[in-house]
């Protein structure tokens, strides 16, 4: 199990609290166990808000459950369910040292509202920093009452801790463009915050927006087989009443700062437009100056005393979401100032600086602003409309391979002790504790909060020994170093 220093260090970086964070962390195990399972592995499709955060948007909204759509009905069935979690809870254990009393699986088969069976099960887990009374819980929403009309893709999902599988955990997911229309659908039918929000993130990630017939086609089989229309915009409007109370309470602590509800509801009319064939104008991106480069990479290599990857967290969050941040500058006379701006892309120059790429929000002059002289960033609450493309989620769109969902992809699976059925394939093989060294991995670059100097470290904690102050000459004493940057 990681240490609780790198939780609290992402807590930070990401603007959550440390029980957020820790829940993401579990969850990215849990799903390594169900897709590791030979009973569930080619069965369980995951989808849902948490399958859009660990699948294909990292710079997303934080979600708290697991949602799938089970093509075996046979799995219904609570005694399976606890004898089967009781087996992944005990490899878990043995992989990451998160516990899951067996004593706290729980599952709960009951009748829809259509007459067909679903169940929900819960989960306790203890891990780096919850509490061991009473236990946080993960919620699992579980049901064959759903017409998957994409074949399902094999995806792998993000999973930014340091005891990561080597060889990384794959799931088993809806294709994106049935994802997409679920929320679509989902809004549709309940109009619940949590369903705006990621209807409204989903399209405006044009990267991965998809074509409006072909979402159409896949919405319309969603709908029919709920027995309802296509979404309208009118018949959101009686609901925006209660939508409106309880966005803060449904979003607050999944996201970094509490954005303003108006905004995503002002955004309906043109994502309705673009399901009725508007054209949305293509904007040309911000030109690179000559030996620039794109940066899309998750973590960035940043000059030492520079801006941190929680700053850089920040932009992406707020870009995403079409908010002026403030950043406290300094520039080359050395003269601090405060500036609203838009954020768009962060490029690397010729010279190897890094620079975000942004307009001034009081003029509307593009400008570039050295990364390493950024002194703080805070997102607003005041929306703005792009001029040009946001270039800033990590990676650009996911490109995900499609292969077949029918039968074993493993080549052999082994259970990992006995009889049981968790499985190491080459395509989701869980690599053990004992291979990683202190030799591999990342490296963590921390810096003195007391005399600047900077340390290597192979864990994400930012404690550091006594050691000498190069300026003063004299030794620092028990501080604690900012996290500067992530060295591979």
């Amino acid at each position: 199990m990681i240490d609780k220093r790198e939780i609290l260090a992402l807590a930070q970086q990401t603007s959550l609290t440390p029980h957020v964070v820790e829940k993401d962390y579990v969850l990215g195990w849990m799903l390594a166990g169900i897709f590791g399972h030979e009973a569930l592995a080619d069965s369980w499709v995951f989808k849902g808000g948490t399958c859009l955060k660990k699948c294909f948007f990292e710079t997303y909204r934080f979600s708290e459950d697991l949602d799938f759509t089970l093509r075996d009905p046979a799995h219904l069935n609570e005694e399976f369910l606890r004898g089967v979690f009781g087996e992944i809870g005990e490899w878990i254990y043995e992989e990451a040292g998160i516990q899951i009393p067996a004593e706290r699986i729980r599952f709960e088969v009951y009748e829809n509202p259509r007459g067909q069976l679903s169940c929900q099960g819960k989960i306790s887990y203890i891990g780096p920093v919850s509490p061991t009374r009473p236990p946080p819980v993960i919620k699992l929403d579980l049901t064959t009452d759903e017409r998957i009309v994409l074949p399902p893709m094999r995806v792998p999902i993000f999973h930014p801790y340091t005891d990561a599988p080597e060889e990384g955990v794959e799931v088993l997911a809806y294709d994106y463009v049935e994802a997409f229309a679920e929320k679509f659908r989902a809004l549709a039918e309940r109009t619940r915050p949590r369903d705006l929000y990621d209807v409204v993130h989903l399209f405006r990630n044009v990267e991965m927006r998809p074509e409006p017939a072909h979402f159409i086609e896949v919405l319309r089989a969603k709908c029919e087989f709920k027995g309802i229309g296509l979404p309208r915009i009118v018949d959101l409007e009686p609901h925006r009443v209660e939508l409106e109370a309880g966005w803060a309470n449904m979003l607050a602590h999944q996201l970094p700062a509490l954005l303003p509800v108006d905004q995503f509801w002002a955004a309906l009319p043109e994502i309705f437009a673009w399901l009725e064939g508007a054209v949305a104008p293509i904007l040309a991106p911000m030109q690179l100056g000559a030996g620039d480069t794109l940066i899309r990479e998750r973590l960035i290599t940043l000059p030492a005393g520079g801006m941190g990857q929680s700053f850089i967290e920040m932009v992406r969050f707020a870009a995403a979401n079409r908010l002026l941040i403030e950043i406290d500058y300094r520039d080359k006379q050395g003269s601090r100032s405060t500036r609203a701006i838009e954020a768009y892309s962060l490029r690397r120059s010729q010279a190897g600086e890094v620079l975000l790429m942004a307009v001034r929000a009081d003029n509307g002059q593009p400008r570039s602003y050295l990364v390493n002289s950024i002194l703080g960033v805070r997102p607003t609450q005041t929306p703005f409309s792009p001029r040009y493309p946001i270039e800033l989620t990590p990676s650009g769109a996911q490109s995900i391979p499609r292969a077949s969902s029918s039968g074993s992809s493993s080549s052999g699976g082994l259970g990992l002790t006995g009889s049981r059925t968790i499985r190491r394939s080459p395509a989701r093989r869980v690599s053990s504790r004992s291979n990683f060294g202190a030799s591999s991995g990342p490296t963590y670059v921390f810096k003195c909060t007391t005399c600047g100097k900077t340390f290597n470290k192979k864990s994400m904690d930012g404690t550091l020994g006594t050691h000498n102050n190069p300026r003063s000459k004299r030794e620092c004493y028990g501080t604690y170093g900012s996290y500067v940057r992530t060295k591979y």
